[in-house]
């Protein structure tokens, strides 16, 4: 396993029964919600339809998009590199009658056959805490002809206003945009590019851009990530992105 993936097995690992207490009122209960503000998926049509679609969550932490998933006739798999997530998500599966197939693994190097899924799509999963040279080829090898590949993220815009040593994003620039890639703030590991080179990346493993779609949480939204100055920041500028792409 990359030093990557160890370093931020542990971090959640240790973090994971916090982290779903204190995000357990927005998670457990809006149903197929994207990102920090929960915009709902009805709102935004990332996914389409799921009935009945294979579909495989990288990173699913606590296993509350596949479990809501599942609800909507999909059939989902949900892959976290921390077995502690897991437990919850087994918790969780268990007081919501769902079934969802969970998997103890790296997205970076994932345990399935080619052509499995329907759909591949993480929300502020995999595609944050692990290397994207790596899991997008997995993603593709796992999609099926014309499968949908979409998930989100924070914007290249916010990372590069939010200082490593800062409790919140600024309004000023202060990571160089150019050479994105790898970032270790102390504790844990996350991953970002420039926007060309997602572009590249995307192409070189044969995946069409159909959408990237820049959340604007409204005036009255609420999250349990984010405090009122955030939601002021994310008003102006793109605080998160949803990639939507299609192999080819």
């Amino acid at each position: 396993m990359p030093d990557d993936a160890r370093i931020n097995r542990r971090y959640w690992d240790r973090t994971a029964d916090e982290y779903q207490a204190e995000h357990a009122s927005q998670l457990n209960e809006l149903d197929l919600a994207w990102g920090v503000w929960g915009i709902p998926e009805s709102e935004l049509n990332v996914l389409g339809d799921v009935d009945g679609k294979d579909i495989l969550e990288l990173g699913c932490g606590g296993g509350q998009w596949s479990i809501f998933l599942s609800k909507h006739g999909a059939k989902p798999t949900g892959v976290d590199n921390s077995r502690n997530q897991l437990l919850h998500a087994k918790r969780l599966m268990a007081e919501q009658h769902a079934t969802v197939s969970l998997v103890h693994a790296n997205a970076e190097r994932l345990p399935f056959a080619g052509g499995s899924f329907d759909i591949v799509f993480c929300d502020h999963g995999a595609m944050t805490f692990a290397d994207p040279y790596r899991t997008v080829p997995e993603a593709a090898r796992l999609l099926r002809p014309g499968g949908l590949f979409a998930f989100s993220h924070h914007s290249p815009i916010e990372t590069i206003h939010w200082a490593l040593d800062a409790e919140t994003v600024g309004d000023r620039l202060v990571l160089d945009y150019f050479g994105l890639h790898e970032v270790d703030d102390g504790e844990e590991t996350w991953f970002q590019l420039p926007y060309g080179e997602w572009i590249r990346l995307f192409r070189a493993n044969g995946l069409i851009v159909e959408d990237l779609i820049e959340p604007r949480p409204g005036p009255d939204a609420t999250s349990s990530y984010r405090s009122p100055e955030e939601l002021a920041w994310a008003r102006r500028w793109p605080a998160e992105e949803i990639w939507r792409l299609r192999r080819a």
